[in-house]
């Protein structure tokens, strides 16, 4: 029981120290995070669509 409190308490310890990030980012980097996230998004949705397509042919 008491390695397992222990361990918890090094996860706590280690999400309260990186629960902020310290790298501060640009703003064209994160237009570039945006735009990633969107085509990604996309990608999905049409992966979701011919999946969908495909199945009502069968």
């Amino acid at each position: 029981m008491r390695t397992i409190n222990q361990f918890l308490n090094k996860i706590r310890e280690i999400n309260q120290r990186y629960s902020k990030p310290k790298v501060e980012m640009s703003r064209a980097v994160k237009i570039s995070l945006a735009v990633l996230r969107v085509y990604l998004f996309l990608l999905v949705v049409l992966m979701v669509y011919k999946f969908i397509t495909v199945m009502n042919v069968l």
